[in-house]
């Protein structure tokens, strides 16, 4: 049994009871949320957009996600449409959101459920975890959201907010067992995704990483933590180590009509599928004649760098501009398009400006 288990738990009426009123009255207005207010009078979760709403808020906020959510609602009103759709749409409206495998897993997962469910999403976390790119946290969350099942949500503002409750000594990602232990004891029968979201509600806008409004939390009469003034201490985490720095090259081709040269880039891998640069390796050294990555025999002249930090690594490209020489031909996978209105990722559309500002 964890060490924590043998602290008294604030009783399971009591936190759930006083957090679905609390969310009832301060529930935040989510384009892909269904309110209190609306499931009182009968309105109930869209599956697909649950799930398209998950998907995309993995690794990303709520305000980057937001507008984007509702030009893929726009483009691809249900499953079957974005089952219809051509991968590399899928991937040129992702453009910007990171993180690339999840709109490969995005239309591998429409495609699944148009097909073999006939458009229609499966209402268990253990059915939707047999679904491409839905793992533990998002089955729960489309189960206990979209289909009101008891299914315990565990995302980062739910950690913070039961670390702090029971003052979890454990350090995360260890804690997460203990966690859900403690959610277990305190999670309704019924209004299951309205609790989850009410949770993940508090820990978004008070119980906050740094400085939480305390005084402003409904259950903070049964957090242990706030008695014991020592709230910004949990969650417990692990010191992470410092992050390498990869470095690399990247050639833009342009041609007598202003268009540059960009590749695809292979589907596995980072940023896998998308559009971006021809170029080198990214590695911890450039050892060698990087023109031997370049697309032609050009006069290469570097303009500039592009730097960016992934998940794992930072990044910082050399980026060399040249013009298409007479007779160049280019290859299956590589296309000319004007800047402007290439869908490119993040470190890509710096590259681009690299060259735009040199």
């Amino acid at each position: 049994m964890p060490s924590s288990a043998k602290k008294k738990s604030p009783a399971s009426r009591s936190v759930s009871g006083v957090l679905l009123a609390w969310y009832d009255r301060h529930a935040r207005e989510l384009p892909w949320r269904v309110g209190p207010k609306a499931r009182k009078s009968g309105e109930r979760p869209d599956p697909y957009a649950v799930w398209l709403s998950e998907i995309m808020l993995q690794q990303t906020t709520v305000a980057t996600v937001a507008p984007r959510y509702a030009e893929f609602l726009a483009r691809w009103p249900d499953v079957k449409a974005m089952a219809a759709a051509p991968l590399d749409d899928i991937l040129g409206q992702w453009a910007g959101l990171g993180y690339y495998a999840r709109a490969r897993n995005l239309h591998k997962c429409a495609v699944v459920v148009a097909e073999e469910h006939d458009g229609v999403f499966p209402d268990t976390e253990e059915h939707l975890r047999a679904l491409p790119g839905i793992g533990a946290y998002t089955a729960a969350a489309i189960a206990a959201i979209a289909f009101d099942r008891r299914a315990i949500v565990i995302d980062g503002n739910i950690e913070r907010v039961v670390s702090r409750l029971y003052e979890i000594a454990t350090p995360l990602p260890a804690a997460k067992e203990e966690i859900k232990v403690r959610l277990e004891e305190i999670w309704p029968a019924k209004r299951s995704g309205d609790f989850a979201q009410g949770l993940i509600d508090l820990g978004a806008g008070i119980c906050r990483p740094k400085a939480p409004m305390c005084l402003l939390c409904p259950v903070s009469e049964n957090c242990a933590a706030q008695k014991a003034s020592r709230q910004e201490n949990f969650p417990v985490k692990v010191a992470r180590k410092a992050k390498p720095t990869r470095v690399g090259a990247v050639f833009a081709l342009t041609n007598a009509k202003g268009e540059m040269l960009f590749e695809r880039r292979p589907e596995k891998g980072l940023l896998g599928g998308m559009l971006g640069l021809p170029g080198t390796e990214w590695k911890e050294n450039l050892n060698g004649d990087v023109f031997e990555s370049a697309p032609a025999k050009a006069k290469w002249q570097k303009t500039g760098e592009a730097t960016h930090t992934f998940t794992h690594f930072h990044l910082t490209l050399d980026v060399y501009a040249g013009a298409a020489p007479k007779g160049f031909r280019r290859s299956t996978d590589q296309q000319w398009i004007r800047p402007d209105e290439a869908r490119l990722p993040t470190v890509m559309k710096k590259a681009v400006k690299a060259v735009e500002k040199g």
